[in-house]
């Protein structure tokens, strides 16, 4: 698959879901510490969110590198945005920017 094919392929995944977490592993049984603290952060706030496990997909995990320009797991995406990774995803949980980040983007009310 091109990177190009690759984009197109992202691209709709996020066209498909407002909340989506590229992490190794699921929701269920994440693959690393890093992934599972963005669960668990994304659990305790209560929002609907999509995982997709960038391990069971080589070509996904390599080209989500090239789309994103990020070269690390787990990445969070609000509404097509890339807002990062663990460490800025656990900072804006704990200033409470996260939730207010989905509260203005119409995806859980104040």
């Amino acid at each position: 698959m091109t990177q190009e094919e690759l984009n197109k392929k992202i691209q709709e995944q996020l066209n498909q879901h407002s909340v989506i977490l590229y992490m190794k592993g699921d929701r269920v049984f994440p693959q690393c510490g890093f992934s599972a603290r963005v669960v668990e952060i994304l659990d305790q706030i209560g929002i609907k969110y999509e995982t997709y496990d960038i391990l069971a997909d080589p070509a996904l995990r390599a080209g989500m590198k090239t789309f994103s320009n990020w070269p690390t797991f787990p990445q969070l995406y609000v509404k097509g945005e890339l807002i990062g990774g663990c460490d800025i995803v656990t900072s804006l949980h704990q200033n409470g920017e996260l939730k207010k980040l989905f509260v203005e983007k119409e995806l859980l009310s104040a």
